[in-house]
């Protein structure tokens, strides 16, 4: 039976299936030859790809500190990401349209709510945006050592690295989403290469304790899943751009899963296997264990070489991806009249006001970033991102067990009741792990960020009573 609630998203503009809702996911007759929805290939690799930017190529060394409990502590992740991943396709099947928790959060607790998933979530990804491309620099300079000679330099590789997925979006979805498969096919050849290769050349002697620190099993596994809280950040890609994708109902859902447990393959098979390749001494003090891997399976030191192309590759390839995310809440929004009218401008089926403005905003921090010297503001910016993340998964989890809770028992399968609604809570409480692991600092100053945009709200709320009044 169905699980379809009794509830529509307050107020719609047109109800959802009619022909003038079907127009509302389109770009006006606009897109041509350039507009094309994603099947379910595509969105699954702009879920893989999102959720997998850089951060793997460091992520080994980064909890090879704790021990291999660290690795236990991926594993309860990887479960929280997928029941995350789980609620985002149920909501999807209820609400297939574009914006993602923005629609499901609106939907369930009305404008306001919707307004803070969508404003929380359009901050997270410009910023996110900005530390890519500053992170991809580093690797710029091993295959290009210029590009590290002078701060310009580097800023305006910065700035290169985050305008051609901006150019790639602008020219339309169809170049979104190929860009989209070549680079998750280019990025994952070498990380697959070291996930299944490496563990025929896997020596156990090189793992390590199983705890490496003095604290309790308890404290080691918290602080090291602190470390991997965030690697699965970008679970609700697919729902996001739900309505570029062909039958969302049924493949926002597959998308999600399918892309959240093909991420966390390559996440755990690839530290695994650096685990065993690379001697645990020599690991905690590496600063490119994939490297120090190839390196360890083939000899020589070509290694590095391979890892930065397919960090670039990586990076621009989440930058293509988060730069449509970027672009697709706030047009939800706009359409709703809860953001400014100019975000609803569609051209080849994207949102091309959030997309300029989004990569204008993220330009102007990584200039900012480059010429006033200020590392550690530009990391507390991006530390108050993985709270402002959390937001939209928060309430996206609390709208999916408000929308089971309140359907009328007639739609509602008891045994898929139940089943939800557990999926829902583990989300819930995953993504409360997730603010908690922010820390203190971060969660500080992101409530700022979040109340920042009540006054933003308080105008377009106005604009929108005058205008039905």
């Amino acid at each position: 039976m169905s699980t379809t609630p009794a509830i529509a998203p307050p107020a719609p503009t047109a109800a959802p299936g009619s022909p003038a809702a079907e127009a509302r996911e389109t770009d006006g007759g606009s897109g041509g030859p350039h507009a094309r929805r994603f099947g379910l290939p595509i969105a699954t690799c702009l879920v893989m790809g999102n959720i997998i930017g850089g951060g793997i190529f460091l992520l080994p060394a980064s909890v090879a500190p704790f021990g291999t409990i660290s690795l236990l502590a991926f594993g309860i992740l990887t479960l929280g990401a997928i029941a995350l991943a789980l609620v985002f396709g149920r909501l999807a099947e209820r609400l297939p349209h574009t914006g993602g928790p923005y629609v499901y959060a609106r939907a369930a607790f009305g404008d306001f709510a919707g307004f803070l998933a969508a404003w929380t979530y359009w901050i997270t990804s410009w910023v996110s945006n900005a530390a890519l491309a500053v992170a991809a620099v580093g690797y710029l300079a091993v295959l290009f050592p210029a590009v590290g000679d002078h701060t310009w330099s580097m800023c305006l590789a910065a700035l290169a690295v985050q305008w051609l997925p901006a150019l790639a979006n602008l020219a339309g979805t169809r170049w979104v989403g190929t860009v989209q498969v070549v680079a998750t096919v280019l990025k994952f050849a070498p990380l697959l290469l070291v996930a299944v290769g490496g563990l025929f050349f896997f020596d156990p002697a090189n793992l390590g304790p199983f705890q490496a620190t003095g604290q309790s099993p308890v404290g080691a596994l918290s602080a090291s899943a602190a470390i991997l809280l965030f690697s699965y950040l970008g679970v609700e890609s697919a729902a996001v751009s739900a309505g570029e994708v062909r039958d969302p109902a049924r493949n926002v859902g597959r998308a999600t899963v399918l892309g959240t447990v093909g991420a966390a393959v390559v996440y755990l098979l690839g530290t695994l296997s650096v685990f065993g390749l690379v001697a645990h001494d020599r690991l905690v003090s590496s600063e490119a264990p994939f490297t120090d891997a190839v390196n360890a399976m083939f000899g020589g030191t070509w290694g590095g070489t391979v890892v930065a192309c397919a960090a670039v590759v990586s990076m621009l390839g989440a930058l293509n991806g988060w730069t449509l995310l970027s672009a697709q809440t706030p047009y939800a929004a706009a359409k709703d009249g809860l953001f400014p009218k100019a975000f609803e401008t569609k051209r080849r089926g994207v949102p091309v006001t959030g997309v300029v403005v989004t990569v204008l905003l993220a330009s102007a921090l990584t200039v900012y970033n480059y010429t006033a010297g200020s590392a550690g503001v530009f990391e507390s910016l991006v530390l108050i991102t993985t709270f402002t993340a959390t937001v939209p998964y928060l309430l996206s989890t609390a709208a999916q067990i408000h929308l089971l809770l309140t359907g009328r028992s007639e739609q509602v399968h008891r045994g898929r009741l139940v089943r939800d609604g557990v999926v829902a809570s583990l989300a819930f409480g995953f993504s409360m792990w997730l603010v908690a692991g922010a820390g203190y600092a971060a969660v500080y100053q992101g409530v700022l960020f979040l109340f920042a945009g009540v006054p933003v709200y308080a105008v377009m709320a106005a604009r929108k009573s005058r205008a039905t009044a």
